[in-house]
C-alpha cells in the first residue's frame, strides 16, 4: 500500500479531473514527449517538468497518499492538466527507481509533512467553558426564534395550499432561508432553499413538498424538545439544524476503499458539494466524507473510485453513525482486488429502516447490492434480486435520479445478467453509482 510502485488505472487517473476540458488535456500530456526529469519517491511522491509555451517548463509534483498537487503553471483548476498528465505517464510507464526529490519538490512535500503533523490550531490553549456555554446558550436562542418563525412559515404554506406554489416563485422562500441564516441555522437554511425549489420539478411536485415540508416541520420540532431527546437522538437533530459536532467521534483506522465519488450544486448555485463514499475492507463499515468548493473552484478532496487508502476515519456524533472525516493516511492509495460483497434487495431495505431510527431526515443509506439484475422498462427501471424474488425501483426523476445515459451503461454492462451495484437506497428506491462487471475487479462509475 505505501510503495510508489503501486500505480493506478488511466481511468481512475481521469476521474480525479475537475472537468472535460481537463480530463482531454491531461490525457494529451499522458505522453513522455513533454516531460523530463521525472522522479518518485517509495512513499508515494511523483515529479516532473513539463515543456510549456514558456521558456520554463512548468515544475510538477504529486502527493499521491492525498492525493495533492503543485504544480507552476497558473491554472486554477485542481488537479491541474500537468498533475494529470503526470499521473497518467506514471500510471502506464511508472517513475522509475525511488529516488531524492529536487529542492522544488521537496520543499513542498516536506511542508505538506510538517503540516500534518502539527497539532490543530488552539489545541494548547486552555478551554474557556464557561464562556463556550454562555455562546452556546445565546445561539440555541436565536435558533429557537428561528423555528418558531419557521413554523409559522410552514403554517401558512398549508393553510394557502399548495396549488400557488408554482406562481408564488422562489423569493419568499430565499428571504425565509435568509432568515434561518440570520437565525445561526445553515441546516435548515439548506433545507428550505431545497423546500422552494420543488414546485420547477415536475410532475408529482406536491406531494414531495408535502413531504419535505413535514420533515422539516419534524426537526423544527424536534429541536425545540431537543433536552429531552436521547442523546444520539439529539446529536442528530443539532446537526441537522447546522450546529458543529460537539465533541470527537469514535476513530476507526482501516483500509478504505473508494466506492463513489460525485458533485452536487446548491440551489443558489454558491456551493459545490463532493460527496465521497468510503467502505472498511476490514470493519465493512460505510463512511459519507463531504468535501466542499466555492463558486468558480471545485472542492479539494479527489479520490479516484477503486482506490483503497489505510487512514484513520473519525465518525462525526449524529448522522447515524455515517459522516465521518478523513484523518491520518499511511502511505499511498492503490487499486483493490476484491468486489465488496453485495446483499439482497430486502436487506437493503432493512438496513435503511435501520438508519432512519437513529436519524429520521436521512434520505439514503450506501449498500452494494449484488447480485442484482437491472431491468428497464416503461414505467420505469428496477434492479432485480438475480432469483427474482424481489426489486427495488430505479428513481428516475427527483432528488437523487439518475441519467437514462447511466442505466443503459448498466444495462450494457450487465448484458442480462447479475451484476454487483453500489448505490444510494432510500424511500424513492435505489440510485445505481458503481457496478462491477461479473468476473472483474475494476469498477466502472455510472454517468
Amino acid at each position: 500500500m505505501t510503495e510508489q510502485g503501486v500505480r493506478w488505472t488511466a481511468e481512475q487517473v481521469l476521474a480525479l479531473a475537475p472537468d472535460d476540458a481537463s480530463r482531454k488535456a491531461g490525457g494529451r500530456l499522458g505522453g513522455a514527449g513533454p516531460w523530463s526529469e521525472i522522479g518518485g519517491s517509495a512513499s508515494g511522491s511523483l515529479w516532473g517538468l513539463c515543456k510549456g509555451s514558456g521558456s520554463k517548463p512548468y515544475r510538477t509534483v504529486v502527493d499521491l497518499t492525498g492525493p495533492a498537487y503543485k504544480c507552476s503553471c497558473p491554472s486554477r483548476k485542481f488537479p491541474c492538466k500537468h498533475a494529470l498528465g503526470l499521473l497518467l505517464l506514471w500510471s502506464s510507464d511508472g517513475a522509475g527507481e525511488p529516488g531524492e526529490a529536487p529542492d522544488w519538490a521537496a520543499d513542498w512535500l516536506a511542508e505538506r509533512a510538517a503540516r500534518a503533523a502539527r497539532p490543530p490550531a488552539g489545541a494548547d490553549r486552555p478551554a474557556d467553558e464557561e464562556g463556550a456555554r454562555r455562546r452556546a446558550a445565546k445561539r440555541a436562542a436565536r435558533i429557537g426564534a428561528g423555528v418558531t418563525e419557521l413554523e409559522r412559515r410552514l403554517g401558512d404554506l398549508l393553510r394557502g395550499g399548495l396549488a400557488g406554489q408554482e406562481q408564488a416563485g422562489y423569493a419568499v422562500w430565499e428571504e425565509t432561508a435568509a432568515r434561518m441564516v440570520d437565525a445561526q441555522a445553515p441546516g435548515l437554511a439548506s433545507r428550505v432553499r431545497e423546500l422552494g425549489t420543488i414546485p420547477s420539478c415536475g410532475p408529482g411536485w406536491p406531494a414531495r413538498m408535502l413531504e419535505e415540508a413535514a420533515l422539516l416541520h419534524l426537526l423544527d420540532r424536534a429541536w425545540l424538545g431537543v433536552e429531552g431527546l436521547p442523546e444520539g437522538l439529539a446529536a442528530t437533530v443539532r446537526s441537522r439544524v447546522g450546529l458543529p459536532a460537539s465533541g470527537e467521534g469514535e476513530a476507526v483506522r482501516d483500509h478504505w476503499l473508494v466506492l463513489a465519488q460525485y458533485d452536487s450544486v446548491s440551489p443558489d448555485g454558491r456551493l459545490t458539494t463532493r460527496r465521497t463514499w468510503l467502505r472498511g475492507t476490514g470493519s465493512g463499515r460505510p463512511a459519507m466524507v463531504l468535501d466542499f468548493g466555492p463558486p468558480g473552484r471545485p472542492p479539494g478532496l479527489a479520490l479516484p473510485v477503486g482506490l483503497a487508502l489505510e487512514a484513520e476515519v473519525r465518525f462525526r456524533p449524529g448522522t447515524a453513525g455515517l459522516r465521518a472525516d478523513l484523518g491520518e493516511r499511511f502511505g499511498a492509495a492503490a487499486p483493490c482486488a476484491e468486489v465488496p460483497a453485495g446483499v439482497g434487495t430486502g436487506a437493503a431495505l432493512e438496513a435503511y429502516g435501520a438508519a432512519l431510527r437513529e436519524d429520521p431526515w436521512l434520505e439514503s443509506w450506501p449498500v452494494v447490492l449484488g447480485p442484482v439484475v437491472p431491468v428497464p422498462g416503461e414505467l420505469g427501471w428496477q434492479l432485480a434480486d438475480a432469483d427474482g424474488a424481489y426489486a427495488l425501483p430505479v428513481p428516475l426523476t427527483g432528488p437523487g435520479s439518475r441519467s437514462r445515459g447511466g442505466l443503459w451503461q448498466l444495462a450494457a454492462l450487465s448484458g442480462g445478467g447479475p451484476v454487483t451495484v453500489f448505490g444510494e437506497c432510500g424511500h424513492r428506491g435505489f440510485t445505481p453509482l458503481t457496478a462491477w462487471q461479473p468476473g472483474s475487479t475494476e469498477p466502472v462509475p455510472l454517468g
